[in-house]
């Protein structure tokens, strides 16, 4: 933790050398016992609300603010050194203030609001050096770096002056309306350089202010410039806790009558007001300072969060590091490596698997078994008496440990930040390791002794040591033992109302034994197993089967020890059996309105969850589902698009909106990257005129100056606002002659121009060959090259249409968009192959080129991140991931010419043709590749192209045998004719109340209206060649979701949606690769392999 500056570095100065908020910046004294400070981080609804009201009074004209945080910190009757050492000598003993900063923080912008006492300063100056100065109020950056070596003062803003009276204003004026209130918005995301005080300085009618001031106190104000005050030892009405960190002081709740602090003070809270905030298999409880969650019989937690006894725990993350290994001068470093663990609850035994681990690094890892030691003492087996880390402090914690490896020292910092369970019932975990190991030679494996580590529990602290031994053993035999210390400590927020909660052993155990390490190299995989208990500090032994964990129950059981060495299995919540065999009940089914109206419930492992239908949101008591009332996010600024800077808004009708990226930027919208543009000759022109100071940039009086539009051309009229005088520039931005306007004839009517240079997509730069606009388009093959229609609403602006994509000798069959990458995706036929490319700009990226003949049909699930195709040579359909690994053989039977593809990711559902002219077909299934069956068979001839309209719910299809497009809603089989007489379709797509179809015959892009059946517009390219898939790219993806799209369902590796939930699949060449399976959320499946241990779960059993 770094050192305070000294008092002499900043006592008097304004502004001081560091960063500084300073609400009152002096010399003041808390070592009496009676003036104290006080904070906490606050984001209860009734703070953020007042803390808003308060900075939209102060900015009226301004769009109102929501903050999202607020940290409230708070001086309580503390003095100025000065006069509790009586060195002013003016007779003033004990004067105190007691005033307020509260920061409150939305998505893009920060406020300050500062709250003075009602009574006025006591005090307004301080002592320094051996003078008394006026007290200071301000903000200051601090000092900053200025060229290379040197540095210089930041920006910084005085509330105050070098005069007492300024001070002593704090309490009598205002730039918010309301007196002793003060309000500054202190930055922007994301640049924090300035800072806008307040608006409104007028005060309210004094009439107002007898609840606030009392006669007395404005008789009495001020006094021979001080008040005499008597103030009895402050007593604070409850206690507020956070998460205990090192030298944190006691942490309390002012509401003190001598301050307006009652704007931001705790109110106790009720079950009444927070019920929603337990589990939902938890029980709330009111107590005499507030509410705590308790989980109900059956479950275990701390109440926020509970899962079900016996029920198996999984566990999902990313892993960062930076990591020196042995004496190497250089780390290794690693971002956002995948971590999956696995535990049998009813047996404590924990497996741990971390992906991506580089083979300079592995081999020295396998001594931090410790890496998963958290994890085994959340959920270890717990002996009579004991709790196991879960049970005492729920999900949601900070796990910080330290690794002193010995002889030589060496240390590692390991962090894990476990942020709760997530909506899979899966806890979420953040790793990160700093620091360097011992080397560990490739080749060698780890085994580590079995080890006990003493756990000490206090208040909202946990902490504990021990002293591990390792054998490290080399290829040539030979064998050497080693060492390491390990310190953790574990801080975590309790609830404090609950006394008997607190009862806790102060002491407990953690045995480790059956330690199991190993890196597979092949696949840059680390992965550890071992089994938990928690006990007696003794180490007692208990002979019952329940808490040896050699019980022989399901893992999806809880085991029950009755008298002696008696136990029996019992399905934990949520399934059923005999304890011996449990299986999942699907509470969707068997329970009749299980979630209430317009709501739709998705099952899940002994449990289920219940989502509003579109229109709908949760009402306040986060089950009852009411309508969406349309809201305008763009206007109202509510939306969750990047930043103005970076991308725009579009509203599209009741709530909904569209994110787009500004051109010059990559994304989905609502995050924004790529290279940011150089200046432009206009903007640069523009910023040379404006110049800059540190108020921002300031034109000079009278100067022309040029306007550019968002790309950074000239706007192709310019006007001089001092002379009135407009007229026509070049995109230079020289003026053309015989353009110019004189004063009030307004601006003439010019051409524009354009960008001087259009950048060049694809593999092969050709003048004409244009990046993606923003906006929604139609983007189809043609003949080696991928083409674009601009969409203005439904309707083809042919004339805007551009050749995205140029890919000579190559014949495209299928395109697919994925619309949060803004990635072009297609098949190859002539390689075979896989590709895709970046719309906004960059060559032609493999993704698949082996193993494959014929693919055609492609589809993306942009929700899941998976890929999915057909070949029509191999007749077979497969899956893998974005990239191309993972990759998994769906359906490989009764094919013959499959060619369309299209998935349903919302619902789960995968769609495919097959045009075998001697028995076509229309087929569905899961997209796992389960269910599958057959939707259309009958009536066909050709069926070339699917499509898929998630708002109505309409499947599709252009039958090039038949000459018809059919529709049917796949649940209903309602099959009906949309448009008939067409000639010979390929690809078809869809977008509104519209279908656009490619024809061979046509070499066209043919619009029809669906609803009326009719051909409304058609598009023929400049090359008439043939046509062959045709998709949607959308501006914005399509709203929904499925349980895939969050952390990858907690899946290890392929997350599928299916109706009912997911499938976590593993890729057909996971051999050697430590792999979960399930399907329909029961785990099949749990493969590890090597080092002399292999573990295989079938039908629910170990």
């Amino acid at each position: 933790m770094a050192q305070p500056s000294a008092e002499s570095t900043y006592l008097g100065k304004m502004p001081a050398g560091f960063g500084m908020i300073a609400a009152l910046h002096g010399d003041l004294d808390t070592g009496d016992g009676v003036g104290k400070v006080y904070y906490r981080q606050d984001a209860s609804p009734a703070t953020l609300r007042q803390a808003a009201e308060q900075i939209n009074r102060a900015f009226p004209e301004d769009d109102e603010v929501e903050p999202e945080h607020a940290v409230v910190v708070t001086w309580v009757d503390v003095a100025s050194r000065q006069h509790h050492d009586h060195s002013r000598g003016d007779g003033l003993e004990k004067q105190r203030n007691s005033f307020q900063l509260v920061i409150a923080s939305a998505e893009t912008t920060s406020y300050a609001i500062l709250l003075y006492p009602r009574k006025g300063m006591q005090f307004a100056s301080t002592a320094v050096g051996g003078s008394s100065q006026a007290m200071q109020a301000g903000f200051s950056k601090g000092l900053v770096k200025y060229l290379v070596f040197s540095t210089r003062q930041g920006p910084y803003y005085r509330i105050t002056t070098e005069r007492e009276t300024s001070v002593r204003a704090l309490a009598e004026e205002t730039n918010s309306g309301k007196r002793g209130v003060w309000v500054y918005e202190i930055g922007t995301s994301p640049y924090f350089t300035s800072v806008a005080p307040g608006e409104v300085t007028d005060l309210p009618p004094d009439t107002g202010l007898e609840s606030r001031v009392s006669e007395e106190a404005t008789s009495k104000r001020y006094p021979g410039g001080g008040q005499q005050v008597t103030y009895s030892p402050y007593e604070p009405e409850e206690e507020v806790y956070l998460h205990t960190v090192q030298y944190q002081p006691q942490v309390v709740v002012v509401d003190d009558g001598d301050i307006n602090v009652d704007v931001f003070s705790y109110n106790s809270e009720t079950c009444a007001n927070n019920r929603n905030k337990c589990s939902t298999f938890a029980d709330c409880k009111d107590y005499a300072s507030g509410y705590c969650c308790h989980c109900r019989p059956g479950y275990y937690g701390n109440g926020i969060q509970c899962v079900s006894e016996g029920k198996p725990q999984r566990m999902n993350g990313k892993v960062n590091g930076r990591v020196y290994v042995g004496n190497s001068p250089s780390p290794v470093e690693f971002n956002s490596n995948d971590l999956h663990s696995y535990v049998v609850a009813n047996d404590g035994r924990a497996y741990v698997a971390i992906s991506t681990i580089p083979a300079r690094l592995g081999p020295s890892l396998q001594p931090l078994s410790a890496l998963g030691g958290v994890i085994g003492w959340a959920f270890a087996l717990e002996q009579p008496g004991y709790k196991n880390g879960f049970s005492i402090i729920g999900g949601e914690f900070t796990c910080q440990a330290e690794v002193t490896f010995l002889p030589a020292q060496e240390k590692l910092t390991i962090k894990q930040v476990f942020s709760g369970i997530d909506e899979h019932d899966h806890l979420v975990v953040s790793t990160t390791l700093e620091g360097r190991v011992p080397e560990v030679l490739r080749g060698s494996t780890v085994q580590i002794e079995p080890y006990s580590e003493i756990y000490q529990y206090s208040s909202n602290l946990i902490t504990s040591s021990s002293t591990r031994d390792y054998t490290v053993s080399l290829d040539d035999g030979s064998a050497e033992t080693r060492t390491y210390q390990w310190r953790q400590t574990i801080t975590f927020q309790s609830c404090p109302n609950d006394e008997a909660a607190r009862a806790v052993l102060p002491t407990q155990m953690l045995s480790v034994d059956q330690v199991f390490v190993m890196y597979d190299s092949n696949n840059e995989l680390i992965r550890y197993a071992m089994s938990n208990k928690i006990g007696d500090v003794n180490g007692e032994k208990e002979e019952n089967s329940c808490f040896t964990g050699r019980h022989g129950c399901d893992t999806n059981a809880v085991c029950r020890p009755e008298q002696g060495t008696q136990f029996t299995c019992q399905c934990a919540a949520g399934f059923t059996g005999d304890g011996r065999s449990c299986y999942d009940i699907d509470e969707c089914r068997e329970i009749p309105l299980a979630c209430g109206e317009h709501s739709v419930c998705n099952n899940q492992p002994g449990t289920f969850r219940c989502e509003c239908n579109d229109g709908y949101q949760f009402a306040s008591d986060g089950h009852t589902c009411i309508v969406d009332r349309p809201v305008d996010h763009c206007a109202a600024g509510s939306h969750d698009c990047d930043i103005t800077e970076r991308a725009h808004c579009s509203y599209s009708g009741g709530s909904s909106y569209i994110c787009s990226c500004l051109p010059g930027f990559q994304g989905h919208g609502r995050v924004c990257q790529g290279n940011e543009r150089t200046k432009s000759q206009c903007e640069t022109h523009r910023d040379r005129l404006l110049g800059s100071t540190e108020y921002g940039p300031q034109p000079v009086p009278g100067q022309y100056v040029p306007t550019c539009d968002s790309q950074g051309a000239y706007e192709a009229s310019q006007c001089h606002g001092s002379i009135g005088h407009c007229w026509c520039v070049d995109r230079n931005g020289l003026e053309i002659p015989g353009t110019r306007t004189g004063p009030g004839r307004g601006r003439p009517l010019c051409i524009e121009q354009g960008p001087t240079v259009r950048p060049a997509v694809g593999p092969t730069p050709r003048p004409d060959v244009y990046p993606l606009p923003p906006g929604t388009h139609l983007l189809f093959a043609q003949s080696g090259r991928i083409e674009f229609v601009p969409l203005e609403g439904y309707n083809m602006k042919k004339t805007e249409a551009k050749t995205v994509l140029h890919l000579p000798e190559k014949v495209i069959i299928g395109v697919a968009y994925d619309c949060v990458e803004k990635m072009v995706y297609w098949t190859d036929i002539t390689s075979p192959s896989i590709s895709k490319a970046n719309l906004q700009g960059g060559g032609a990226i493999p993704v698949i080129r082996s193993d494959l003949e014929s693919p055609e049909g492609i589809a993306i699930d942009h929700l899941g991140r998976t890929l999915f195709w057909t070949d029509s040579m191999k007749d077979r359909i497969e899956v893998a991931s974005l990239d191309g690994t993972k990759r998994r053989v769906l359906i490989d039977t009764n094919l013959v010419n499959p060619r369309a593809i299209i998935v349903d990711p919302v619902n789960g559902n995968m769609y495919w043709a097959d045009w075998n002219r001697d028995a076509p077909k229309i087929e569905t299934s899961a997209m796992d590749g389960t269910n599958r069956r057959v939707l259309v068979k009958d009536d066909l001839g050709l069926p070339n192209g699917l499509t898929y309209d998630p708002q109505s719910s309409q499947l599709c299809w252009a039958d090039a045998g038949t000459h018809m497009i059919e529709c049917m809603n796949p649940v209903q089989g309602d099959r009906r004719k949309a448009m008939g007489a067409i000639q010979y379709p390929f690809g078809i797509t869809s977008h509104g109340k519209n279908i656009y179809y490619t024809d061979w015959r046509r070499d066209a892009v043919i619009m029809v209206d669906r609803q009326a059946g009719t051909e409304t517009d058609v598009f023929l390219p400049q090359k008439q060649t043939r046509l062959y898939g045709i998709t949607t790219a959308y501006a914005q993806c399509p709203s929904g979701k499925n349980y895939c799209a969050v952390n990858n369902g907690g899946c290890t590796h392929l997350c599928l949606a299916t109706p009912r939930g997911r499938s976590c699949l593993c890729p057909n060449n996971a051999l050697g690769v430590s792999c979960v399976e399930s399907e329909g959320g029961q785990v099949l499946r749990w493969r590890e392999r090597g080092a002399g241990i292999e573990v295989e779960r079938e039908g629910g059993r170990y």
